[in-house]
């Protein structure tokens, strides 16, 4: 059994997991009134995942909070520091217009520069992914750039309501300065919850599509679960996106167990310039609603895309595998399947088409 002071950490991380990640099944309360009817809302109240008789049970709350409490957990805090890039306002506005620009903020947020435009995917400037302020995953860096040297911005993309890629300080600061939020069926009342006005926010269901300054967005299938609390799970839906700009497709995974989603989703899109893929905070406790590094670059070969961008790494701790682990593995898995691989430095920018050096930062940093 670990010392008191790691059995602490864990419990904590444990705590929050289980109350905003909710790794395992949890209980849920009543159903509420859904604004719209959806293919993937059950009787029960609740939305569900598509059909897959491939996908893998996890393992029960208890187990888990277990595990957690009880087990030491080895290299998944970074010892030296994260590479970060720092960005200026100056630097944003002085890429090109007529281009589609790319920022890794950290985990699974992105600032996009789309032909002059900017755009974020699941923004997260707060501390920690966490219900609360005091305790769970803290970040291992600081963002590029302040929450208050954003530009203005044109459109928000969520994937899901979980604490690692829905942060209230972020979205609470943000309410006024983002045109429009572009979320899955359900998640709206949380970034109402947030006083975001209802005038600005649209919500979608799987393949439902929506523009916006010419760009165009399409909510596509994922193979997740949603959930903020314990008595929330499954009461707002979770999606993957497809974002469409001057000519060229990125695909946006969320968060995503491997599912015949994404062959499907590449066979209707046509395949995709880039996709922004989860890699990260997998496990053989809860397997189907993560990938493992294997499963991640199947999922890009399905969705017949040229670059695999390497996303929900390298910056909250969220399970049991090294941090370095879901880099290491992507790497390798790449250059053995040549597939063209992106793990940009935490700040770099990307100019979808065009060519660059991609460094494996990550190697000789504890």
């Amino acid at each position: 059994m670990p010392p008191l002071p790691s059995r602490l950490r864990a419990c904590g991380a444990a705590l929050c997991l289980l109350l905003g990640l909710n790794l395992a099944g949890c209980a849920t309360a009543q159903p509420a009134a859904r604004a719209a009817p959806s293919p993937q809302l059950g009787s029960d109240g609740n939305y569900h995942n598509p059909p897959n008789p491939g996908a893998r049970a996890s393992q029960g709350a208890l187990r888990i909070w277990a595990r957690f409490f009880l087990q030491s957990k080895q290299g998944t805090v970074p010892v030296d520091p994260i590479p970060v890039q720092p960005l200026t306002r100056a630097q944003l506005d002085a890429l090109p217009h007529d281009a589609n620009h790319l920022v890794r903020l950290g985990h699974s947020s992105h600032l996009l520069k789309l032909r002059g435009k900017f755009w974020l995917i699941d923004p997260v400037f707060g501390e920690r992914a966490s219900p609360f302020s005091f305790i769970g995953p803290r970040r291992f860096h600081a963002p590029p750039l302040r929450l208050e040297d954003l530009p203005p911005i044109e459109g928000l993309i969520l994937s899901h309501d979980h604490y690692d890629h829905l942060d209230v300080p972020t979205i609470e600061y943000l309410r006024e300065r983002v045109q429009r939020y572009f979320v899955p069926l359900g998640v709206g009342a949380r970034l109402q919850g947030m006083d975001v006005a209802p005038a600005r926010i649209q919500e979608l269901d799987w393949w439902q599509g929506a523009e916006q300054s010419g760009v165009k967005l399409t909510a596509t299938p994922s193979q997740h679960f949603s959930g903020r609390t314990l008595w929330d799970r499954d009461r707002t839906l979770w999606a993957s996106w497809v974002i469409e700009s001057g000519g060229q497709r990125i695909f946006y995974s969320g968060d995503s167990g491997y599912f015949p989603g994404f062959a499907q989703i590449g066979e209707r899109f046509g395949g995709f310039d880039i996709a922004l893929i989860e890699n990260g905070a997998y496990d053989d406790y809860w397997p189907s609603v993560h990938m493992a590094p294997e499963e991640s670059v199947q999922a890009v070969q399905d969705l017949r895309a040229r670059v695999l961008y390497s996303v929900h790494n390298s910056t909250f701790d969220l399970a049991f595998h090294t941090w370095q682990d879901p880099l290491e593995r992507i790497a390798a898995l790449s250059a053995q399947k040549k597939v063209e691989l992106a793990t940009p430095v935490i700040g770099e920018v990307m100019t979808i088409g065009q060519p660059r050096e991609n460094r494996l930062w990550w190697r000789g940093l504890r």
